[in-house]
């Protein structure tokens, strides 16, 4: 069998799909990446068992179909450093001897056999499939991937809850301490569906999203999901178990309402949070009318910063601390210019939204507060 494939396609390809595979495998095959030519076209398959991703590209010339499975990092290594040109693919298909012939050289390295590589758990027929453009899941899986949890014991804190309903559909994280909500109403169901994204295939989304200009269209069950995009495919393994109610701890009412610049807050806040212990990256925040003071200090060794900046505030004068690191992420994964701060008392979780929220969408990030010893 013979093909020729543009040296770039292939190096993109290879580079998003070895991110799927694990630096230690159960199955010595899973190191490979399988490559499966039919009709004119290469997809290009990689697994580690619960996530698997295949990708397709239109090859220049080929004439046979046929399927092979090679080590990842020996033909990742053999193509990233060619500039672009064809690549002749030479494949005996029973030694599975492999000639890859170049403008200034060859390459000769042997194969495996295709029908050892596993397949792909499928999503069950009755599977609930919705879309939507690329950009937007991007987008949605970018702002919220940094909430997630590093929890042993609570795993369906570990990924990205998908919960559709009939009002919208919300994606949504949180480690406990911090929680972000997007909610999209132009996408709804009146048969409520929910899936947990783990935070590895949510990773493999973000790799690839950037690229796509079209849909993605996903299929989804009690145990995988399939995303299908233009450039090919994700199947994963879902987490399995019930996600918290996450609306129950979200303040309906908080009467005190800053509004500030997002860039101004953000710069403060990592000009103030050295300052403070390294333990706990405890912020004071003193609010008042037209003005927000942010604080920070270590007792042990004797360092303290102070700073003021200017600010729309409507409420009484509140005393609340956060931790610096939680807040500068909430800020860094909004990208409004200006940023309203809803609070209720000391105690109580503040709500970090956009000034203008995105058409169709909602956005909405928590934090939990940190105990202010006055």
């Amino acid at each position: 069998m013979k093909f020729i494939i543009s040296s770039t396609a292939l190096n993109n390809r290879l580079n998003t799909l070895s991110k799927v595979i694990n630096s230690k495998n159960s199955l010595a095959i899973l190191e490979c990446i399988l490559f499966s030519v039919e009709n004119g076209k290469l997809t290009l398959t990689a697994s580690d068992s619960e996530n698997t991703m295949t990708s397709m590209i239109d090859l220049e010339e080929s004439d046979a179909n046929g399927s092979f499975c090679v080590p990842h990092r020996t033909i990742t290594d053999a193509v990233k450093e060619l500039p672009e040109q064809p690549l002749t693919f030479d494949i005996d298909m029973e030694s599975l001897n492999i000639k890859v012939t170049y403008q200034n050289g060859v390459y000769h390295f042997t194969a495996l056999h295709s029908a050892e590589y596993p397949l792909a758990q499928a999503v069950s027929s009755d599977a609930t499939t919705l879309t939507m453009p690329a950009q937007l899941l991007n987008e949605n899986i970018t702002r919220t991937i940094f909430a997630t949890a590093q929890d042993e014991l609570r795993p369906v804190m570990n990924g990205i809850y998908f919960d559709l309903t009939p009002e919208a559909l919300a994606i949504v994280a949180s480690d406990g301490h911090k929680l972000v909500r997007n909610q999209i109403f132009s996408i709804k169901s009146e048969t409520p569906a929910a899936f947990i994204l783990p935070k590895k295939p949510a990773m493999l989304m973000k790799n690839v999203l950037p690229r796509e200009a079209g849909d993605v269209t996903m299929r989804f069950d009690n145990r995988n999901a399939e995303f299908t995009f233009s450039e090919g495919m994700l199947s994963c393994r879902l987490i399995e178990g019930k996600y918290p109610n996450y609306n129950s701890v979200i303040p309906q009412a908080n009467p005190n309402q800053m509004t500030i610049d997002r860039q101004v807050l953000l710069s403060a806040l990592r000009r103030v949070t050295p300052f403070s212990n390294d333990a706990s990256q405890l912020v004071r925040l003193h609010i008042e009318p037209g003005k927000l003071e942010l604080s920070a200090e270590d007792i042990e060794l004797a360092t303290r910063a102070k700073e003021d900046v200017v600010c729309e505030y409507n409420g009484i004068p509140m005393n609340i601390g956060f931790k610096g690191s939680s807040l500068n992420e909430i800020l860094v994964n909004l990208d409004s210019e200006e940023v309203v701060v809803e609070l209720g008392d000391a105690s109580r979780a503040g709500l970090i939204l956009p000034l203008t929220q995105p058409e169709n969408e909602h956005i909405l990030m928590l934090i939990m507060p940190m105990l202010l010893n006055d």
